[in-house]
């Protein structure tokens, strides 16, 4: 089950990289279509990092985590992601927390930036399937 969340999310950031390839920042700033379609499409990509982080720590029983970043904190303490990544998933929770609680106060041109990290996310699936 966690390898087959794992391939659904590497073809999520697929799909986010091909939209990177077709759309320029500017397109999208201008856009509210393409604003909109890159905004779920982060927020699906970071909730599945949140599910596998969670389900992993659950099914390992590595803990008793009771927010997101306590799940992405135990895969660290465990080593089954380093340090470094598990710092910049825990700032990609805090993004998914403003995009479902704040949506109105995000600035779009962060929102585009992120399209530039989704090695980011490339690597926290490498990690996975790595270390376990």
């Amino acid at each position: 089950m966690l390898h087959e969340r794992l391939q659904r999310l590497e073809r999520h950031v697929s799909l986010l990289e091909k939209f990177r390839a077709q759309h320029t920042p500017e397109e999208i700033l201008q856009n509210e279509f393409l604003e909109w379609a890159l905004r779920y499409g982060l927020f699906e990509a970071i909730q599945m990092i949140i599910n596998i982080s969670c389900h992993l720590a659950s099914e390992r029983r590595l803990g008793h985590p009771t927010t997101y970043s306590e799940c992405v904190e135990l895969l660290v303490k465990y080593g089954y992601l380093d340090e470094s990544l598990g710092e910049l998933v825990q700032r990609m929770i805090g993004l998914r927390n403003i995009l479902v609680h704040e949506y109105i106060r995000i600035d779009d041109r962060r929102l585009v930036e992120y399209l530039e990290r989704l090695d980011d996310i490339r690597a926290f699936i490498e990690q996975l399937h790595e270390r376990m």
